[in-house]
Order: C-alpha cells, then structure tokens, then sequence
C-alpha cells in the first residue's frame, strides 16, 4: 500500500518515494537529557515510533537514528544565535554534580520512561559529547566555503549567505532580518547568524579542543554531523516536535546544504504538533506539568499512557487529560476483552472475515499516519466481536481471523495491550463465576452487590472489571 506524508519542507501531503527502493533511513530529534522528558516531548517521540512501525509494516527496512543532547543546547536556542548557559552545565551546577553525571542520569531515566511506553528501540543512539570531532570537521567544512567565519574563538553561521533559509517554517530571510531582536553579541557580523561553536571561558564545565581554542559545539550542528555520519548527506525523513521547525531544524538545512555543494539533504520532515493539557499550555507553575513518572505513580500504566498519546493525529493539537487516560484504558480493557473471548474459541484456520478491518486500519495509517481512522477500525472489530460472541454466533473461524488483526495489525502497530498473565482452569472458572454473579446482580439492580462482586474481583485475582452499557469487559491489572 503506497504511504503518504504531510511534508513539512512542502506544505503539502505527499506519497512516499524513498531515496533506496524498500529501504528508510530515519532520524528523529531526541531528548536533551538535563531532565526528565516530559509528556510534550513523549508524544514526538511516539510519533517518530509509530512512523517506523508503519514503515517495517509496510514491508521497508528502517535505519532508525535518535540523538542523545548532552551537551551544547543552550536557554537561548530558541533564538537561533545560541545565546544563555547550557541546560545541562546549568543543571549540573544546581544540584553541584558533574555534568557527564547529570546527561547520565537522565538520559537512564529517559530510556526507562520509553521502555515503559514500548517505544521500539533505534538503530544507533548517538550521544552528542561522543561526535566532538565530526561537529568540529563540519564547522571547518562550513569555515573553508565561506559559509561561515571565526570570530575570537567562536565560530558562527553566514545565515545570509543560504539564500533558502527559512524555507521549512516559511520565513522570508528578508523579514528575519527586519525582525531581528537588537543586536547584543558584537562578535556576530548579522545578527541571523548563529553559532557553530561557542569559545568556553574557564568557568564552563563541559569544554574540548578546537583548532579555535577550547569551546563546545552549538545544539543545531549536533544533529547535522550526527546524521551525516551515520545515515550520509542525504537521507529520507527527519522527525521532530512542532518547536523544532525553527530555528533547530531550519538551522540544519542550512548546514546540511551548505556543507554539501548545495545539495537537499531530507526528502521529508515530519513535526508532531505541541501538547495541551486540560486546554493549556503545560507548565508547572501551572500545576499541569506531567512526566511519565508522574503519571504511572499515580497508579497509570505505561501501556495507556501510549495509547492516550497516540489517540490524536500527529499533526493535530491533543489536549492531554485524566479523562483522556481514562478512555484509553477502558478501549485497552475493550480490546484486550475482544481479543480473550477469540482466544477462548477452539483454534481454526482464519478465513478472510477481518479483511474488511484491515484493509481500512492500514489504510488509514498509510495516509499520513491517520490514528483516529485505524482506531474507529479496531473499535468496529472490536464491537462485531463482542456482539457475535454474546449472540453465540462467534465461529472458530472467524475468531482466528479476529485474533489475527488484533495481534498482527493492532498490537503491531500500537502496541497496547496489557501484559498477559496466566490464570489455571480453576482461576479462570472462579472469575466466570464471579462475573455471572454480578451480571445477574446489575439486571437485578442490585448495585451493591455488582459493587462487592467487582471489588472481590480486584482484591483476588487483581481483575479489573468495567462496564460498556450492558455488557461488562474485564483485564487482569
């Protein structure tokens, strides 16, 4: 099935034409680790992790790159020119611990939070501190084709001189330029221009040799070197969330482009849209700041978490909520009922009854990743299941083929069910039991009873049991 992509260079969706036939190479912008990753900077990465599940689906190999920034992504970056401390010297000085520890630490923490949300792992994780040498061979590069120039020790980027910058967040250079702030760094000849390499005085705790004197790299020439040296100067999709497209990613064009001979370094890029929560922005001070930790200490699993990250097209604003985990947690307890009661039929064959369910679920993620379209899918599944079973009229056959789009496309591609646990004959007899003698007591409307036969469900077999209308799924927690 062909795959199309809302390019971010081009404005427009396109279909997928990679450089190497049945081969991606990938990469996507990673974590800057001075601190937990919070829910915002999760749902980019979940993006990128969707995309490569879609693609190996689809039948391509996938050369998966994602940055670790330990070093270089300084408070003012979000200006381009590089200005302020470093997030992670300024962290490391904070809480009086090398800096290296700091990066250390967190990036841990970080791949803990992805293993808790099953992002599959990349290719190569490569650290910024551990390509010094190729940041520094990149500048020089830049240095010799005039495209920039040494300045006391620093170097900084002609921003004037690539002409097409400003091309990705479609910005005019020209309008740049008239809204430049006012100039504060003497050293700069433009005020566009931004910094490859940044002079360290004494005091600056992370520091290497240059052929400029001690210094450390800029945030946006990290990721250039990184990915030419690990995927080559022209590869098929870069990832990223919406506060990358300027001037992180604008910023890499230039140096890509520049560095060689002018010539496009991405076919496409992807940008996952920020997050809300509870309609704002999220901050701390205004107490809707989540990290991964946050929520599974408050009793969340890291299965829906996923889910309710992925909920919402990658392009399309998500509004993050309890009420949002709450919904995918009951679609999580619905599948996963769907998927147990096909279990629970004599195995067969699979006919060709799910075909219908398939082809729209892959459909709909072939077209730009389209998530609330594939999951309409699985709930369609899902509900024609549960009314088949209750109607007894679910056949070994088609039970197969149900249980083959759940494992084969659903969990394939979202990845959330809960993990299984095993219950013996007389576990499982006992629960069946226990769930008729609370159906009977909800058509009774004995509601007290429903209550004490559900929590006695919870506290012996740790079987959570929720109710859709008449009918009541259950999950082992």
């Amino acid at each position: 099935m062909t795959l199309y992509l809302q390019n971010t260079l081009s404005g427009r969706k396109e279909e997928f034409d990679p450089i190497t036939p049945g081969k991606v190479k990938l990469y996507s912008c990673g974590p800057t680790v001075y601190n937990f990753a919070h829910i915002g900077n999760f749902r980019s990465f979940l993006t990128s992790d969707l995309l490569t599940r879609v693609l190996k689906y689809l039948g391509y190999e996938v050369t998966k790159v994602m940055n670790i920034t330990d070093v270089g992504h300084l408070t003012g970056d979000d200006a381009a020119d590089a200005d302020g401390e470093d997030k992670i010297s300024k962290k490391a000085r904070a809480e009086k611990i090398d800096p290296f520890a700091i990066a250390r630490r967190y990036e841990t923490a970080f791949f803990e939070d992805a293993d808790m949300l099953r992002l599959q792992k990349a290719d190569f994780f490569p650290r910024a501190t551990e390509f010094i040498q190729e940041q520094i061979e990149l500048a020089q590069i830049l240095i010799d084709e005039e495209f920039a120039y040494e300045k006391n020790g620093s170097v900084y980027f002609r921003t004037a001189t690539f002409k097409k910058y400003g091309q990705l967040s479609n910005n005019k250079l020209e309008d740049l330029i008239a809204g430049a702030r006012v100039e504060v760094n003497s050293e700069k000849e433009d005020p566009l221009d931004f910094a490859l390499w940044k002079k360290a005085d004494a005091s600056h705790l992370m520091q290497w040799e240059s052929p400029w004197g001690k210094g450390f790299p800029g945030w946006h020439i990290e990721c250039s070197a990184m990915s030419r040296k690990l995927l080559g100067n022209h590869f098929d999709i870069h990832t990223g969330g919406e506060d990358n497209v300027f001037p992180h990613h604008e910023c890499e064009i230039a140096q890509n482009e520049c560095s060689n001979k002018g010539k496009k370094s991405v076919n496409y890029w992807l940008h996952t849209k920020y997050l809300l929560v509870g309609g704002k922005k999220m901050s701390k001070s205004a107490g809707n700041f989540y990290t991964i930790r946050d929520l599974l200490a408050q009793g969340w699993k890291g299965h829906e978490i996923r889910l309710a990250l992925l909920s919402a097209h990658y392009r399309s604003t998500l509004d993050f909520s309890m009420k949002s985990l709450e919904q995918a947690r009951a679609s999580i307890a619905r599948i996963t009922e769907a998927r147990r009661v096909c279990e629970e039929i004599d195995p067969a064959v699979p006919n060709n009854w799910s075909e219908e369910y398939r082809e729209k679920f892959v459909a709909a993620l072939a077209d730009d990743l389209n998530v609330a379209e594939a999951l309409a899918a699985t709930f369609e599944i899902t509900n024609d299941v549960l009314k088949l079973a209750a109607k007894k009229k679910l056949t070994p056959e088609i039970a197969a083929s149900a249980l083959d789009f759940f494992e084969n496309e659903f969990e394939a591609i979202f990845d959330c069910f809960s993990e299984m646990v095993e219950l013996d004959d007389s576990q499982q007899k006992e629960i069946e039991k226990l769930l008729s003698q609370r159906k009977k007591a909800r058509e009774e409307k004995n509601w007290g009873e429903s209550d004490r036969v559900r929590e006695e469900l919870l506290k012996r077999f740790n079987v959570e049991v929720r109710d859709a209308g008449d009918a009541q799924t259950w999950s082992v927690k």
